[in-house]
């Protein structure tokens, strides 16, 4: 078929979005559309959505705009720069649980019959369903691989975006900045459509989503230097170098920091989580050789503290009942804790019995993927468990 047959049916698709969806009509000018007989229906590169000239043209119009919206969404919320160093083929499965619970859940748009949904897990970030898939062991049958790697252009060049209106330009971009500037560009842009169109408007979990495009949540060991760094406790003044940019990165003076480590080890708590909890605090020890760190277990009692000196001195953990927090807290405020001076990490999926009180001492605490919400927490920060 000539292409611009082909770019008939992406026209006719996106006639469609503008009645249905201001918000992707939007945002699919910002796609670029290629066809290629090396993919067996539709999938992505990171820069280009690739559609079967055959297969495609010859699916329903429903299920055509859908396809389309799958792909563009996978683009528009990086998920090939997200994927990182995951296996490709769960990862590809957590992803289209999230685009096709989107899609779905926007309320005008299906899916094939064979695409994948879970709706246990599609609200999640794209990594926390990833890490719950493989603790789960749940299997899943993915039909269509469409995550792939930077291809060769398909061999027709000179048809690319004939007889469309796309704003085209992201194939020329190189670093992975550009890249995740171009799509913030792009969501920016969309919602402002979508906000001054009449009946028209996305649903909460695209905000949840699209969020983590226009403002990542940063890896949780940098949220800990952040964390650790503006506390006053065992700091001399500011490294006024840093300032300019943004981090307030203090010098490091006098004693070590008291960090005071808790994992929660009530029985909501997986064996699998807990070996996950445990590589994370060796990670602390090792990244972190300053920090005066002692560990606890807990769920409705607390066990220790253990005075934790080396990555090989971790004791075994002890728990498996119902979960309060109270305990630790209590704990911590004991003389033997030089006053009390220092911050507090626990590591717990967030649901069980807080104390009435806030403690007095920093809190940061670190969520299992499928974890309580930030909304569930009375005191303290927290951050998503994700890597």
């Amino acid at each position: 078929m000539e292409s611009t047959k082909l770019f008939e049916y992406i026209s006719a698709t996106k006639i469609r979005l503008r009645k249905l969806s201001p918000f992707f009509a939007a945002l699919s000018l910002y796609a670029e559309i290629d066809f290629s007989d090396e993919v067996q229906l539709a999938a992505t590169n990171g820069k280009k959505i690739i559609f079967n000239p055959t297969t495609y043209i010859q699916l329903p119009p429903s299920e055509r705009d859908g396809v389309f919206l799958h792909e563009l969404l996978h683009m528009a919320l990086l998920h090939h720069l997200r994927r990182g160093v995951r296996d490709h083929y769960i990862f590809n499965i957590a992803a289209d649980i999230v685009v096709n619970g989107m899609i779905v859940n926007e309320g005008n748009f299906k899916i094939p019959k064979y695409g994948i949904r879970d709706e246990d897990l599609e609200h999640l970030s794209v990594e926390e369903v990833y890490e719950l898939i493989i603790k789960n062991k749940k299997k899943y049958n993915l039909n269509l691989v469409d995550l792939i790697n930077d291809e060769k252009d398909s061999e027709d060049k000179d048809s690319k975006g004939k007889g469309d209106d796309l704003k085209t330009g992201i194939s020329d971009l190189n670093t992975e900045a550009e890249i995740r500037n171009y799509w913030k560009q792009a969501i920016n842009d969309a919602k402002l459509i979508t906000k001054g169109s009449s009946g028209h408007s996305l649903p909460e979990s695209f905000e949840r989503n699209f969020g983590e495009v226009l403002e990542p949540e940063i890896d949780w060991k940098t949220k800990l230097w952040n964390f650790l760094v503006r506390t006053p406790i065992d700091f001399g003044e500011f490294d006024r170098r840093l300032i300019y940019s943004g981090l307030y990165l203090e010098n490091l003076e006098g004693e070590s920091i008291n960090v005071f480590c808790c994992i929660d080890t009530s029985g909501s708590i997986s064996e699998y989580e807990i070996n996950k909890f445990m590589r994370e605090i060796k990670g602390i020890i090792n990244a972190y050789p300053n920090l005066n760190c002692r560990l606890w277990y807990a769920d409705h009692e607390c066990y220790g503290p253990y005075n934790i000196d080396s990555i090989e001195n971790v004791p075994k953990p002890k728990g498996g009942g119902g979960t309060d927090f109270e305990p630790f807290f209590k704990d911590i405020t004991k003389k033997e804790f030089n006053n009390n001076e220092g911050v507090c990490i626990y590591l717990t999926d967030g649901y069980g019995y807080f104390p009435e009180k806030e403690p007095d001492l920093p809190v940061l605490w670190v969520v299992i993927p499928g974890g309580a919400e930030q909304e569930y927490f009375p005191f303290g920060e927290i951050v998503k468990l994700t890597n």
